[in-house]
């Protein structure tokens, strides 16, 4: 199939973020979280010890991998994008690089991205996956800890309160003990993906971003990288979280300086483009942001963005077990009715 043209015509789909994190739901002890409820752990700075017994509470008992796809169909979106891995290391697959994850560290022991996968097959969605490549709070060699002069969403890039010591800190072993082998069993065990949503490349050098596509055009030749990847390996560009620009420039070149930033233009080889967009503040589940968008909001921008020939990925974060906050599901029924 020829993703490219795939791609250029999907114009909406949904993004999932759900994690351990969401059964925090924006609050440790009485202290928020910020914006991003996905960043808890460190805005608070929640010990590793705690925050892994995270995972024998986490049972989310209604969520439903065919409900939620076919209401994304309904909605209108013609894909899904899923986190199997955010920032906290927590893999919600089941990966056998890392027992930190959604089958062995939780009384739930359910594949998740594997139903979400056949649910996708079933209703003619594609399906995409989102992964930390960078970030890792579990991993004492997760990277971040080059940009400490970098404002966040949280305390720090890194896992600095539980691995204070930076300078012996060494990405390559993340790498290749944890990142690279985990991005393989994603690749290799989860059906047909379309694209691979990377993110936040703060410590990646060129030789990292380059392994990584190389290892995903290995086993799926046709699936789309995005810029976030990071260092010029990519096939289409993510713009900045809930950007909507003007107008897409003509004339743009691809400089050093900007490969690894979050937003903005960078030159787009097959002219793919798309923005991320929240449907509240967070994209992980807060309970008390209730700073929604409208349904006329969501459908101007959509149409703003789909007009300029970019895709509006919408994303909406389950809760602790496993459903769709009632108002966002709301919100993105009524969507339709202006579009």
């Amino acid at each position: 199939m020829d993703m490219k043209k795939w791609f250029k015509d999907a114009k909406y789909g949904m993004m999932i973020h759900w994690g351990l994190y969401s059964l925090l739901a924006g609050e440790w002890k009485d202290q928020r979280c910020g914006n991003y409820a996905e960043w808890i752990q460190t805005r608070c700075r929640i010990p590793q010890i705690e925050y892994d017994k995270l995972a024998t509470a986490f049972n989310p008992v209604y969520f439903d991998a065919d409900e939620i796809v076919k209401f994304a169909k309904d909605c209108g979106m013609k894909y899904i994008v899923f986190t199997s891995k955010h920032h906290e290391g927590f893999a919600i697959y089941h990966s056998k690089v890392d027992s930190f994850n959604i089958v062995d560290a939780t009384p739930f022991k359910r594949d998740v991205l594997g139903e979400l996968s056949e649910a996708c097959y079933k209703h003619g969605l594609k399906f995409g996956l989102y992964y930390s490549q960078d970030l890792d709070w579990h991993d004492q060699n997760g990277g971040g800890y080059l940009s400490g002069h970098i404002p966040c969403e949280g305390t720090a890039w890194c896992n600095d309160w539980d691995y204070p010591d930076n300078d012996k800190k060494d990405y390559d072993v993340c790498f290749r003990n944890k990142i690279y082998p985990q991005i393989e069993e994603l690749v290799s065990n989860y059906g047909e993906l379309c694209l691979f949503w990377f993110d936040v490349p703060m410590t990646l050098k060129k030789e990292h971003s380059q392994a990584i596509f190389d290892l995903v055009k290995k086993y799926q030749p046709d699936c789309l990288i995005n810029s976030r990847l990071g260092n010029g390996a990519y096939d289409y560009v993510s713009l900045g979280d809930n950007e909507v620009p003007e107008s897409i420039p003509d004339d743009e070149e691809l400089k050093e300086s900007m490969m690894n930033a979050f937003d903005g233009f960078k030159p787009s080889p097959y002219g793919l483009y798309e923005t991320a967009a929240t449907v509240n503040n967070s994209w992980g589940y807060c309970a008390w942001d209730q700073n929604w968008k409208s349904a006329k909001e969501i459908a101007d921008i959509k149409h703003k963005l789909n007009n300029m020939g970019i895709n509006y990925l919408l994303n909406v974060g389950p809760d602790g077990l496993g459903r769709i906050p009632a108002e966002c599901r709301k919100i993105l029924q009524n969507v339709a009715k202006y579009s």
